[in-house]
């Protein structure tokens, strides 16, 4: 069959199965556009912002678990995706951003919105393509879609100039094979590495698992379940790793890191094994290098070996999909009671637990109690409620109070820490799952970081239900000049539009809260609402989150909470 490049696109994307494209037209792009009015089984959504198309790619790609697609013109337009891009990179997200750019004849020569797109993504993509010959796009397609979700997740971006979405050539979507010698993820283990892991395991006295977001990427929920329980073995989980044991199971000592559990960053500091799964060891998770973990042997599991050796030396890595790599080690592993382990884990759990003072008899609204109460209200329906967080305060909030109990429960960005990224990712994720109730929580910064996108929601008439946890600051750096900077505040105090005057703009249910009461209140009518819904929550200003390893500090040398300062979480 004789197709155009811009026909190829969109038949390209049929047979990957794409049934939804974020994206916004521009001259380089606009053939494909052209050709979209031929393909309706594919449903388009404007964005407001070319950013936003590639955050809701990402935000459809994690609810999904399929590739998310992302679409928009030169220049300008592929530049803005960058953030985006960046964020599915860290976060293993598997995206195919498609870029138009300027005709072939005109690459490199300054040309109106011409930008050297695969020169400037190399850095925050898997991969990337520069297509200057219509022969060649089919072929790249394929390549694109294998490379995204195969080993480990990513972002692939494919720059097609203009001429070659008007040029046609003959079109064989199924004849074409991917043959990528060069690039052969692994999946298992070698005998040897897998017998040496279980040694490890069976002899530690003091062992912890660490559960990343690989758990959640290779579904292997139940594996590092098995693991836990047959070793008799705690879990601490990355910020992306929540969710991958349920926050109820005893074995789960919940998030590690930064802001983590003082108990969990404790019985790592104490460990004498560290079974680490499809995570990075990223700074935010080990503190200082130099002091981290010292008295522990360290196996690490990951699709990704760049990623073994890089910032933590190991005793055993193992190069492997961790789904795979858990059902060797798994019938290897020996029941241990490990007593005295678990006892001074649950004294470290006891003395921290003391230091917050729940119940708060006034009537103070603070970010906790909301999260919590939001929890209450949707917990009969925990499995069909998604919650997506921007970035700051209330991310680390609803990572410590929000208990996920379902294994994909939580969108949040984590490798990038990018502002912005709540209220598209929501989009995207209400998408992939439109029978569910997803909740995104925002704070004041990032929150107007993507306001435009309140128009997609209407005109998409999608059910996102947001929270806007409004303090007046830029609440995590605030906190940083808190602490760090001796309460110098530069640049933090951030003011806000009326959000109620500001949501019925676009036609869209606003409520605010300023009391515990009024909050229980707007957080029922919300859940009630058909449509989408936007809630104004006037909290505490000056609130810190705790625990916090400060820079530079070893993991269990931690910022606590005074015990006279009372937060109310409402758990």
């Amino acid at each position: 069959m004789k197709r155009t490049g811009a026909q190829i696109l969109w038949e390209s994307l049929i047979a990957e199965g794409v049934e939804v494209v974020f994206g916004y037209p521009g001259g380089s792009i606009m053939p494909a556009y052209d050709a979209l009015l031929d393909y309706p089984n594919i449903h388009h959504v404007l964005v407001r912002h070319e950013e936003n198309a590639a955050f809701a790619a990402g935000g459809y790609a994690r609810a999904s678990g399929r590739v998310g697609v992302c679409m928009v013109t030169s220049g300008p337009g592929a530049t803005n995706t960058v953030t985006g891009l960046a964020d599915a990179m860290l976060d293993s997200v598997p995206i195919v951003a498609i870029t138009g750019q300027v005709g072939s004849a005109f690459v490199g020569s300054d040309a109106f919105q011409e930008t050297d797109v695969t020169g400037v993504t190399l850095p925050v993509t898997k991969h990337n393509y520069l297509v200057k010959d219509v022969r060649e796009l089919a072929q790249v397609m394929k390549e694109a879609f294998y490379i995204a979700r195969s080993g480990r997740p990513g972002p692939v971006l494919v720059d097609v100039c203009k001429d070659v979405q008007f040029a046609s050539t003959d079109f064989d979507y199924d004849a074409i094979t991917v043959r990528l010698p060069g690039y052969q993820p692994k999946l298992r283990g070698t005998n040897q590495l897998i017998r040496q892991a279980a040694a490890y395991i069976n002899d530690a006295k003091r062992p912890v698992i660490l559960a990343g977001h690989g758990i959640i990427l290779s579904s292997a929920h139940d594996e590092l379940r098995q693991l836990a329980e047959q070793g008799h073995i705690p879990v601490s989980t990355t910020l992306l790793g929540i969710g991958s044991i349920p926050a109820s199971h005893p074995l789960n000592l919940r998030m590690m890191g930064m802001h983590g559990e003082a108990w969990a960053n404790q019985a790592i500091h104490e460990a004498d094994l560290l079974i680490a799964l499809g995570m990075r060891f990223d700074d935010r998770v080990t503190g200082n290098l130099n002091t981290y973990a010292k008295h522990a042997h360290v196996i690490h599991v990951d699709i990704d070996p760049a990623e073994i050796n890089k910032n933590v030396l190991v005793d055993v890595g193992i190069a492997g999909d961790v789904k795979r790599v858990l059902e060797q080690i798994i019938p290897l592993i020996e029941h241990q009671a490990r007593a005295a382990w678990f006892a001074q884990i649950a004294e470290w759990q006891q003395e921290a637990q003391s230091r917050d003072i729940l119940g708060q008899e006034d009537d103070t609204l603070h970010v906790p109690f909301v999260l919590s109460e939001i929890q209450r209200q949707t917990d009969p329906d925990r499995e069909a409620v998604t919650v997506v967080t921007d970035v700051g305060q209330h991310q680390m909030w609803t990572a410590q109070y929000f208990r996920q109990e379902r294994k994909d429960g939580l969108l949040t960005s984590g490798g990038l820490g990018a502002m912005g990224f709540g209220i598209p990712t929501a989009i995207g994720a209400s998408f992939a799952r439109p029978d569910e109730e997803i909740w995104v929580i925002v704070g004041d910064g990032g929150f107007q970081m993507s306001i435009p996108e309140l128009a997609t929601i209407m005109q998409e008439q999608r059910r996102v239900k947001i929270a806007v946890m409004r303090n007046g600051f830029l609440g995590m750096v605030r906190q940083w000049q808190e602490l760090i900077h001796g309460h110098r505040y530069s640049e933090v105090n951030i003011s806000s539009p009326d959000l109620l005057k500001l949501a019925g703009a676009y036609g869209i249910l606003a409520m605010r809260a300023e009391t515990k009461e009024q909050a229980s209140e707007i957080i029922a009518e919300a859940r009630s609402h058909g449509g989408p819904v936007l809630m104004d929550f006037v909290v505490e200003q000056e609130v810190n989150v705790y625990p916090m390893v400060a820079p530079g500090k070893a993991l269990n040398d931690m910022l606590r909470r005074p015990v006279n300062e009372r937060i109310a979480s409402g758990l």
